[in-house]
């Protein structure tokens, strides 16, 4: 039975665009059917492959951006200059394209609504694709976790999900929301204006004390930075999983 669900998982599918939203200036999300789709947890990823017309096929790894939606699957892209695939992605890709992708694969840096833990997620750019994932589970599920997220992004305008995160702001459910904004800020800008550091959490995550689960997501200084902090800040390490990227040629 296990091996049978392992080879179900690598199984490339065919996929068909039926979605594309324009995030940022450099993020697209891309909303895909694909038949056979048996589901995912948040913050699970696809492998996705493109093939050109004369054969030559590319191969990355994007994290869904969705809770499970019946054999829908949405992937949100950052633009990587110079790179194959994300060129393709955010500036050519169309509704009705198709598309393989196998899985969902990861089972380490996962989380469902129930589990009841506090939820402490820090996110580095295009990191907080799985992070918001485990957010919009949460909403949907109703669920009651006190969920703290605190966003790095370079401008207001980098901040992928804004809109979203905005709303989640202001609501008086048990979710908070911390954007840090590190290389320029609009004139009537009130919060963090700088990486996140031992200060920012010292302020915005809970305490060791609350005994969260942590997720930390981003580019690999960025989390290699943010979970040493946490443990320095007394977060049993087995609390904290970590999701980083780096360059892989987009």
């Amino acid at each position: 039975m296990e091996g049978a669900a392992i080879q179900r998982r690598l199984t490339w599918l065919v996929a068909e665009v039926v979605g594309l939203i324009e995030e940022t200036p450099n993020v697209r999300s891309v909303v895909l059917t694909c038949p056979g789709w048996t589901g995912h947890l948040p913050g699970q990823h696809i492998d996705l492959r493109l093939t050109a017309p004369d054969g030559y096929q590319a191969q990355r790894s994007y994290s869904i951006a969705t809770p499970v939606d019946g054999e829908r699957v949405t992937i949100t892209v950052e633009l990587v200059e110079d790179g194959e695939v994300s060129p393709f992605l955010v500036d050519e890709l169309r509704v009705g394209d198709r598309l393989e992708l196998r899985g969902p694969i990861g089972g380490y840096f996962v989380w469902e609504p129930g589990r009841g833990d506090r939820l402490q997620l820090v996110a580095g750019g295009s990191g907080i694709v799985p992070l918001m994932t485990m957010i919009r589970a949460r909403v949907l599920a109703d669920g009651d976790e006190p969920v703290r997220l605190i966003v790095s992004a370079r401008s207001l305008e980098d901040v992928i999900f804004r809109d979203e995160l905005a709303d989640l702001a202001t609501r008086a459910d048990g979710i908070e929301v911390v954007t840090t904004l590190t290389r320029s800020q609009p004139p009537d800008w009130k919060g963090p204006s700088r990486r996140v550091d031992r200060e920012m959490l010292e302020e915005f995550a809970w305490a060791a004390d609350d005994d969260p689960i942590c997720y930390v997501c981003g580019p690999t200084g960025f989390v290699e930075v943010a979970a040493s902090t946490l443990v320095d800040l007394g977060h049993a390490p087995q609390r904290i999983r970590t999701e980083r990227f780096g360059p892989t040629g987009g």
